[in-house]
């Protein structure tokens, strides 16, 4: 059984250094990419308030797929290169403070207003990404792109 929750009050800082820890412990050993990657978008849901929508899109034949999520039903496939999401699966890190000045956004939840997609890459090529949306204008900063980053990173071997 796991209970994993941040200390009240905590900081970014910390809370996404306790996000970290509970999702090394929930996957360390765990080979099943789909399981490893469930287990991180609950975590992230329950870490990570103002946010509506966390989980992933894997990279699959060469579009995302929708992998494990917590939030509302969304898109199942998304190409390379269109939307928030597809433009972080060309490797590199979207933090969007409007999600509707995006060219291209793809509004799978209408409520959804900014967003964080960050690139996993494994052997330089991008397998997934994981994607937070809130619906709040400008929920996501550089604490958070950083946070985030580092669970890419840590997750880029066990997906």
């Amino acid at each position: 059984m796991y209970d994993f929750t941040p200390a009240p009050g905590a900081s970014k800082p910390d809370i996404y250094a306790a996000l970290l820890e509970a999702v090394e412990a929930v996957t360390a050993g765990e080979t099943d990419a789909i399981a490893n990657m469930a287990n991180a978008a609950a975590l992230l849901g329950e870490f990570l308030p103002d946010c509506n929508w966390t989980g992933f899109y894997r990279l699959i034949d060469g579009e995302l797929v929708l992998g494990p999520f917590a939030g509302r039903p969304a898109c199942i496939r998304i190409p390379v290169g269109v939307g928030v999401c597809g433009a972080a699966a060309k490797g590199e890190t979207q933090l969007v403070e409007d999600v509707h000045s995006f060219p291209g956004h793809i509004a799978c939840d209408a409520r959804s207003r900014s967003e964080l997609v960050v690139p996993v890459m494994r052997d330089g090529a991008v397998v997934a990404v994981i994607d937070l949306d809130s619906p709040s204008l400008a929920r996501f900063d550089e604490e958070d792109r950083a946070g985030i980053e580092a669970l890419a990173g840590l997750l880029s071997s066990r997906i």
